[in-house]
């Protein structure tokens, strides 16, 4: 086959699985699980699969299904491209007043997303091509690391996520001073010499972290993660680099290739985390993943969702290579665990790949038709 395609059909499916226990960060709890997957068909019958990031806020993951069906999916049927790439711009360039017109760049971005990683899957597919090679093809076999660890009960999460073969953790703070020295000592303690890192969720004051940092430093921290908001000054983070002894890491909420590249060109990040489901797909991040490499600093993607776009993660990680981590959420999710494929089996931390095509999974939604949304 070529690798253009002509598209019969997109759609998204929504879903959400509802959560025993609530995923809690500095802003915020989550009560359930949503995921929006989407389903990309060719004029061969070839099928790709992606997914919208589609967390926040509670009713969002409906409205960015109804944005890629009912707004994005109607401009792309019948049309013929390239390849993924020029269907991203298309969608992008055409729908950017709109956007603005409705004040949404972000749901409409995500929505892009989603379509963009299925096109990317259909590409590998009609290529019979696992999704890594496209990518860059540096190494089947990813490090992973257990996210989304809660300031309740961290010590029990880290010691489910080591049993099951993580070998690395990242613990929520921004919960007090005390819960959090107290949950960090016991992951490190659990983890011994491995990787341990800390994510605020943009939950501090430039003088709180400045407060924390040195509470912080005892505990050899691989990185901090959005200590404070994503839109403070430039000046802000300056300081916060230059006081802290760990690396500071952020870019899940940057969503413009300016922004990222203002990053690029200063040091205060030293571990930079575009996440593809939320703005850029992989049309745009991974040319980024390969220029955060060149620019000395380490591409971890971020992820919180199902698993099309946990997956898709990880072929991006390991087509583009460096010394990164895959961030794997810790919590109980079969929106995540029925469609991720191989990720499911960690072992000593890493898992592999494989050479099946594309994603190298096909998604069984009839195993998930009881929690399905919309």
């Amino acid at each position: 086959m070529t690798d253009g395609f002509t598209i019969r059909s997109i759609e998204a499916f929504c879903y959400r699985y509802p959560l025993a226990t609530p995923v809690v960060t500095s802003f915020g709890k989550m009560l359930n699980r949503p995921a929006v997957f989407v389903r990309a068909v060719d004029e061969d019958g070839v099928e790709g699969w992606g997914e919208s990031w589609s967390n926040f806020p509670a009713p969002g993951a409906e409205h960015r299904a109804r944005l890629v069906n009912e707004v994005l999916a109607p401009g792309l049927v019948g049309r013929k491209f390239d390849g993924p790439a020029q269907a991203f711009e298309t969608l992008t360039k055409g729908t950017e007043v709109l956007a603005l017109q409705c004040g949404e760049p972000g749901p409409f971005a995500q929505a892009i997303a989603g379509i963009d990683l299925a096109l990317w899957d259909l590409s590998a597919r009609r290529q019979r091509s696992p999704l890594w090679r496209l990518l860059g093809a540096h190494s089947d076999t990813i490090k992973v690391y257990a996210s989304g660890i809660n300031p309740s009960g961290a010590a029990q999460t880290a010691e489910a996520a080591l049993a099951r073969g993580h070998r690395a953790l990242k613990l929520k703070v921004g919960f007090g001073i005390e819960t959090d020295l107290a949950n960090l000592a016991a992951l490190r303690g659990l983890v011994g010499a491995g990787m341990l890192a800390s994510d605020a969720n943009q939950g501090w004051s430039t003088a709180q972290a400045l407060q924390m940092l040195p509470r912080l430093a005892e505990f050899d921290l691989r990185w901090l993660e959005e200590p404070i908001r994503a839109d403070r000054p430039r000046e802000e983070w300056r300081r916060l680099h230059a006081a802290a002894k760990m690396p500071i890491a952020g870019g899940e909420n940057i969503s413009s290739v300016e922004a990222f590249n203002d990053v690029l060109s200063e040091g205060v990040l030293g571990v930079v985390q575009p996440d593809i489901a939320k703005w850029g797909g992989l049309s745009l991040c991974a040319g980024l993943a390969r220029d955060i490499l060149e620019a000395g600093k380490t591409f971890c993607p971020h992820y919180l969702g199902g698993g099309l776009g946990l997956l898709a993660s990880a072929h991006l990680l390991a087509g583009i290579g460096g010394d990164g981590w895959l961030e794997v959420d810790a919590n109980d999710n079969p929106l995540r665990d029925l469609f991720c494929g191989s990720i499911v089996n960690v072992r000593e931390g890493t898992v592999q790949l494989g050479e099946d095509p594309g994603l190298g999974i096909v998604p069984d939604l009839a195993s998930i038709e009881r929690y399905r949304s919309i």
